[in-house]
């Protein structure tokens, strides 16, 4: 299993990469293994408020229904479009072409309540 060091994570198996204000968002490799083959993810559109710790949409396998909930608050900026077309890149590549959104952050301050890789292996039984 992957699990970049760069990043930081969420209980709910989400991943954040940090560029300045701006951060890039989407499921951790655990995730998408425990979901199987993704389906359908639907996300919210550009230009969107989004509130740390609610939804943002939805990543549907052809094992269940999983909602995603945002890590930061702030601005959707920009939605990784090729999901439409082949949600299937969650599974093949969750941290790199299978991301989902990016987002303006509006308060930093909310990345003190992510976790670190070893946290997060810990969390998931493989630290």
């Amino acid at each position: 299993m992957e699990l970049p060091e760069d990043l930081k994570y969420t209980k709910e198996h989400e991943w954040v990469r940090v560029d300045g204000d701006v951060c890039e968002i989407g499921v951790t490799d655990f995730a998408q293994s425990e979901l199987g083959d993704i389906v359908f993810v639907e996300l919210p559109e550009v230009g969107a408020t989004l509130t740390a710790d609610e939804t943002f949409g939805v990543a549907e396998s052809v094992k269940t229904v999983s909602d995603l909930y945002s890590p930061v608050s702030g601005e959707v900026t920009g939605i990784n479009d090729e999901l439409m077309d082949s949600p299937e890149l969650v599974n093949k590549s969750p941290y790199d072409d299978g991301w989902m959104i990016q987002v303006e952050m509006s308060d930093q301050s909310e990345l003190g309540n992510l976790m670190s890789a070893g946290e997060y292996k810990k969390l998931i039984g493989k630290g």
